[in-house]
């Protein structure tokens, strides 16, 4: 059982979604949390919300960062 969960909104078709995604991955195994990846594309209500952050790393209903992996915030959120 996970710690916790962050949630990544993300797209099938971008890149800077994939290089979140890995970069998260590690970092969230080191703190035993778990890494959800929802396609925004497929969610009307959060593709009219996030469109343009994309991708959107969350942890509950917070934003931790977007576009790009904030390491640091990354690990200030699961203390």
């Amino acid at each position: 059982m996970s710690k916790g969960v962050f949630t990544v909104l993300s797209r099938q078709w971008c890149h800077l979604c994939h290089d979140m995604i890995a970069a998260l991955t590690p970092i969230a195994g080191q703190y035993g949390w778990a890494v959800e990846v929802i396609d925004v594309d497929q969610h009307p209500e959060l593709e009219a919300r996030w469109d343009e952050l994309v991708p959107v790393l969350l942890v509950g209903e917070r934003e931790i960062c977007h576009y790009h992996l904030d390491e640091v915030a990354v690990r200030a959120a699961v203390r």
